[in-house]
């Protein structure tokens, strides 16, 4: 924080980082998480539920993309939001994964490696920002690449059935969460040689 922003934040003048606009967006997309999952828990056809479920889904990740613009646009980004945004993200994989698995629309191997990933990598970076190393485990682009395969696999999941008539979400959500834990080994291994140096060198 600058040094007229701590003044204006002794004084009382501007909001706390966790209150401000971007922030309360991903507390939202946090808060929304429940609601994706409680739907398959409604009296409702299967179809109602799918589609509102999928809905739902699209709404709380563009919400990811929101909170960031917001951020940058409005000068407002901050050391706890960007803490949260990634929890809240990983929230909502591990989250809709579970349902997914309970409807047996995601083979478990696939769950457990995206999940086993998310949890590692996040103990990785925790330990790497302690040692001050967090750096050499950036987010990569083949990080990037499987957060986006995922997110598009996952409501084609949720949706189950042809979109349009024509696309078979069922298959090519399936085609795609597989893509998706092929790309969460390979960037799971990057991070990983990329901290071996900083590991190797404190197992003495």
């Amino acid at each position: 924080m600058t040094r007229p922003a701590a003044e204006a934040a002794r004084a009382g003048t501007i909001e706390p980082m966790f209150f401000t606009l971007p922030t309360l967006l991903t507390w939202a997309r946090i808060v929304a998480i429940p609601l994706v999952v409680g739907i398959f828990y409604l009296p409702w056809e299967p179809a109602t539920q799918n589609l509102v479920a999928t809905v739902l889904f699209v709404a709380i990740a563009l919400t990811d993309w929101l909170d960031g613009w917001l951020a940058r646009r409005l000068n407002q980004a901050s050391a706890f939001g960007a803490f949260l945004d990634p929890v809240a993200d990983k929230l909502l994989v591990c989250a809709t994964l579970l349902i997914l698995l309970q409807l047996d629309r995601v083979n478990a191997f696939v769950a457990l490696v995206i999940v086993g990933r998310e949890i590692s990598i996040s103990a990785l970076r925790e330990w790497m920002a302690q040692i001050g190393a967090s750096r050499s485990v950036a987010v990569h682009m083949v990080g990037k690449v499987k957060t986006v395969v995922q997110m598009v696999a996952i409501p084609f999941l949720l949706y189950e059935g042809r979109l349009f008539g024509l696309l078979d979400t069922r298959l090519w959500g399936t085609v795609l969460i597989h893509a998706a834990a092929v790309l969460t080994i390979w960037s799971m291994a990057y991070y990983l040689r990329r901290a071996l140096p900083e590991i190797r060198a404190r197992a003495r």
